[in-house]
């Protein structure tokens, strides 16, 4: 299978939805403590707002979008840290009917390139406790835990 990382396009909207929305059902599933049932999270406005930042990409393949990640850019600066510029992913999916065929991979290739062409730091992200598939995914491809996030309900 041909797979193309590509900065995403307005045009690509339903379908960058259509895998949001798997998502979502996903940490209802997970966490319905949290996260509630929901089609209309997702704007356009949010979208066209991280397509004029760069930040969003789409994994296609034969004319389908089968992937997306959605970055974030950050400047970190604190006093007791040292200053640094990292990709933050936001949101790294594939739908589900091709997950487990590589296309993480591919995501992760680019951002390796994106990081060392623009003079990032490092790449971050955060990770469901209950998404093992994913956390393994990271931690197949050098990412290591930075911080743990716990809660006390």
């Amino acid at each position: 299978m041909d797979i193309i990382i590509r900065p995403a396009e307005t045009s690509d909207f339903d379908s960058v939805v259509h895998i949001m929305n798997q998502v979502q059902a996903l940490h209802v599933n997970w966490r319905p403590d949290i996260y509630k049932e929901s089609k209309d999270f997702f704007s356009l406005d949010a979208f066209q707002d991280a397509l004029d930042k760069e930040a969003f990409y789409v994994a296609e393949s034969e004319h389908k979008i089968i992937g997306i990640l959605e970055l974030t850019y950050r400047h970190i600066e604190f006093p007791s840290m040292l200053t640094r510029d990292v990709i933050y992913i936001d949101t790294m999916a594939v739908d589900e009917n091709y997950r487990g065929m590589g296309i993480g991979h591919h995501f992760f290739e680019m951002l390796k390139n994106l990081k060392k062409e623009k003079h990032f730091d490092g790449i971050e992200l955060q990770v469901n406790a209950k998404n093992v598939a994913a956390y393994e995914m990271y931690k197949k491809y050098g990412f290591t835990e930075k911080s743990i996030n716990m809660e006390l309900l």
